[in-house]
């Protein structure tokens, strides 16, 4: 099983990155996926996730800014965001719950497999 994060980098206030996540071992198609992030000091926190239907949820912070989608065809996950703000710096994660997740899909305790991490800066 491996998940492989990436895309992250350093940017200015405003602009704009798209991280991927090239997952193997499991049934892609199947699994509720997500992005997590955590800052310096701070708790690791759900961004975005969608479900093998494709429903899709956002913590607050980032509706309107931000967008996950999927291609089932390569097994990987995205993450479009735009309008960054220096509170976006983070290390960013994929997360994979195989089994699917129900209500709540940000929240972190469905997920049980995870990359490694990509880091993203924003200056003001």
């Amino acid at each position: 099983v491996q998940l492989v994060d990436s895309g992250g980098g350093s940017v200015q206030a405003g602009g704009s990155l798209r991280l991927s996540c090239t997952t193997s071992g499991f049934t892609f198609s199947v699994a509720c996926m997500a992005w997590f992030r955590q800052g310096p000091g701070e708790e690791r926190e759900g961004v975005a996730a969608v479900g093998h239907a494709g429903i899709t949820a956002y913590t607050d912070s980032v509706k309107g800014r931000f967008s996950i989608s999927k291609d089932n065809g390569k097994n990987t996950l995205f993450l479009q965001m735009n309008s960054l703000n220096p509170e976006d710096t983070a290390m960013y994660y994929c997360a994979a719950a195989p089994r699917g997740c129900g209500s709540n899909s940000l929240a972190r305790y469905w997920y049980t497999l995870w990359g490694q991490g990509t880091q993203v800066n924003v200056s003001s």
